[in-house]
């Protein structure tokens, strides 16, 4: 939004006098991991969510279990909205592909329950440590390595 539309709905005279600004919602393709057995449950979560005002496309893809919605939506309504209406345990989709991330087998982020090519998404301060060393950490790694030529011989 430009600042003369910010401006011109701040002035705008037409409403009545009140100057109330209307946020409006962005188109959202929203992902859950719903668990999903049979075409009767693969039924029940889509219709769960046909009927949501916004909603342009509803994907399913059942042997990732998940949920793909198109739509003028909120991602926070749709997962409520699925969990009511099924029962079932809903989320938002909590793997990323396997190549964004820097250390896919670090403890927290393999997960055996992902689908193939995928690991969970997790920010954790520790799994960033990781992809740093310290200068400190570095020093002694390359003080005791093979390809340095002047490592100490210690045997």
């Amino acid at each position: 939004m430009g600042v003369l539309d910010h401006l011109s709905d701040m002035f705008d005279c037409t409403s009545g006098g009140s100057s109330k600004l209307k946020k409006k919602k962005q188109l959202q393709t929203v992902e859950i991991k719903v668990k999903m057995d049979c075409e009767g449950c693969e039924r029940k979560v889509r219709r769960s969510v046909e009927g949501m005002k916004g909603v342009s496309s509803v994907q399913i893809e059942p042997k990732q279990h998940k949920l793909t919605v198109v739509g003028y939506v909120d991602p926070n309504k749709v997962v409520a909205r699925v969990a009511h209406r099924t029962g079932k345990k809903a989320e938002l989709w909590p793997y990323v592909p396997y190549d964004v991330v820097e250390h896919p087998y670090a403890p927290g982020v393999y997960d055996r329950k992902a689908p193939a090519g995928y690991v969970r998404s997790v920010e954790d301060p520790q799994l960033s440590q990781l992809a740093r060393a310290t200068s400190t950490e570095v020093r002694y790694t390359t003080a005791f390595s093979d390809e340095n030529p002047s490592a100490c011989i210690v045997m």
